[in-house]
């Protein structure tokens, strides 16, 4: 399953690489929204990691792009800013989960595992 994180801190896209690739995923990077997008382009994901709050492009405004292309990635969305206002948009625009930081690395694994494993259940996977 291929992975794809989002995050303008470098210190949080290496934890999460880290993190993912010891659970065998194959994880790509992306420093902001643009990034990312351009990466979707030439790739497909079954998973995007993304902050919410990044310069330029925000993760919300991420998923909204993603689901316009035709994207059917999952998509997690990760914040320090426990917002419900930004939690009810996301869930709003599709994202599979939330997650607030700090992570917690047990419960990262657990929700990347619960939310690809929902992912191969459904038809056409």
């Amino acid at each position: 399953m291929k992975i794809l994180v989002v995050d303008d801190e470098e210190g949080a896209r290496e934890l999460f690489n880290t993190i993912l690739t010891d659970e065998g995923y194959e994880v790509a990077l992306a420093e902001d929204g643009e990034q990312a997008l351009n990466r979707m382009k030439g790739d497909a994901y079954d998973l995007v990691v993304t902050d919410i709050k990044m310069p330029g492009m925000d993760g919300l405004q991420l998923l909204q792009e993603l689901r316009k292309v035709g994207s059917t990635a999952d998509v997690i969305m990760v914040t320090a800013y426990g917002e419900v206002e930004s939690y009810l948009k996301a869930m709003s625009l599709g994202a599979a989960e939330y997650i607030n930081k700090p992570i917690r690395i047990k419960e990262l694994k657990r929700i990347v595992h619960k939310v690809l494993t929902e992912r191969k259940a459904k038809p056409g996977n």
